[in-house]
């Protein structure tokens, strides 16, 4: 064998054996190849989310980016293990902290895919959350992430970490004054809510366009550049069309055989996007489907599967748990374009039970976890089970 067929054997082996190291290390999810390690920069943790093999996401709204993370989390949850649930988790969040509980707020709250812990970001401030309209991220950047198991309540360190890093192109200016909230900044709605669809990230929040409602897209791994698009709906409740009201949650979901986006806008105006509309550089319109009532927020959408039909869980701040079943989203053919008597029109739903929800998310197929303000005041960590809806 020759030099020059050595050396190229030997290329070829070590990057196997990289391979099969990257493949086997517990902190290396399918896509840490795009990522290096360090410590990164997050002024705050707006938003959470997960990929299926465990990359968290963290929308990081004050400084207009995103992260993704590989967190070393990667030990499956015992088959019959307890569904998560805590009680008071504000005052053992506070005692961890070294805080009282009155100074505890939480942000955003995901559920691990793989090892089921739930994962939170976190501030100190709740002194000031004083007005129904008012947002954690409106008052406060939440630093710390913590993650719950059983009774165990951990910081999770960001120091040498694997990650990667993208920014928003042209997000909202920092010093912009909200429109209606008095003493809040535009700014705190950078990022309103991301989810994860096959190679794409989706990132909706407010942009430094004319028409700010935004949908960014960034191709994941990240390294490729970011195309966004602006977005307006007309609001039944309110009789006009919006540009400037972000989505506040929304999910990515198949319909009649194409990909669209389902989201859910304050008051609550549901809507449908094409993702094939979303073009850079282009404003669209977006179908509102849906009017599900006024002064209300809302929370968190998941699917979930009950008797082998999959269904849209909303949790809501002023309304109860509403449930959208996704082939009467398909079959519904109208849209909403004028004002709507009563507040309520379009798609049909389902009411369930459960008001003071602040975050949900899908722990796994057979239960809902949330946070829920008792009333008394204090909030537990709950498991609904799926049945229930």
């Amino acid at each position: 064998m020759n030099g020059r067929m050595t050396t190229r054997v030997l290329r070829m082996a070590l990057l196997a054996t990289a391979s099969i190291i990257l493949a086997a290390a517990p902190w290396a999810p399918a896509r840490a190849a795009g990522m290096a390690r360090g410590t990164p920069e997050i002024k705050s943790m707006s938003v959470l989310a997960f990929a299926e093999d465990g990359t968290l996401f963290i929308g990081d709204g004050q400084g207009g980016a995103v992260f993704a993370v590989a967190l070393g989390d990667d030990t499956p949850a015992a088959k019959k293990a307890e569904p998560a649930g805590l009680r008071d988790v504000e005052a053992k969040i506070g005692a961890r902290l070294g805080t009282s509980a009155s100074e505890v707020m939480v942000h955003d709250m995901a559920v691990h895919p793989i090892s089921q812990k739930v994962y939170m970001s976190v501030s100190r401030g709740r002194g000031k959350w004083d007005s129904n309209w008012i947002l954690p991220n409106d008052i406060a950047d939440a630093r710390v992430l913590l993650t719950i198991a059983g009774e165990s309540i951990d910081v999770v360190s960001l120091e040498d970490v694997l990650y990667s890093r993208t920014a928003l192109p042209n997000p909202v200016a920092g010093g912009k004054k909200h429109k209606w909230k008095e003493g809040v900044e535009q700014r705190a709605d950078t990022i309103t809510d991301i989810a994860l669809a096959g190679d794409t990230l989706y990132v909706a929040g407010l942009s430094n366009e004319e028409f700010a409602s935004t949908m960014w897209r960034i191709p994941y791994p990240f390294g490729s550049d970011v195309a966004s698009t602006t977005l307006e709906v007309y609001h039944g409740a309110h009789g006009e069309y919006e540009t400037h009201a972000p989505i506040r949650t929304f999910l990515p979901y198949r319909l009649n055989g194409s990909d669209h986006l389902l989201a859910a806008y304050l008051c609550t105006p549901l809507v449908t996007f094409p993702t094939a509309d979303l073009k850079h550089g282009r404003h669209i319109k977006g179908r509102t489907i849906g009017e599900f009532g006024s002064g209300n927020y809302p929370i968190d959408m998941v699917v979930y599967k009950k008797n082998g039909v999959e269904k849209v869980l909303i949790a809501n701040s002023h309304l109860p748990f509403l449930i959208v079943d996704p082939k009467k989203v398909e079959a519904f053919k109208g849209s909403i374009t004028t004002e709507v008597e009563g507040y309520v029109a379009g798609v049909e739903y389902e009411y369930r039970s459960g008001s003071g929800i602040l975050q949900m998310d899908r722990l796994n197929g057979e239960f809902i976890v949330a946070l829920h303000r008792q009333a008394g005041g204090k909030v537990d960590l709950v498991s609904l089970p799926v049945e229930r809806f």
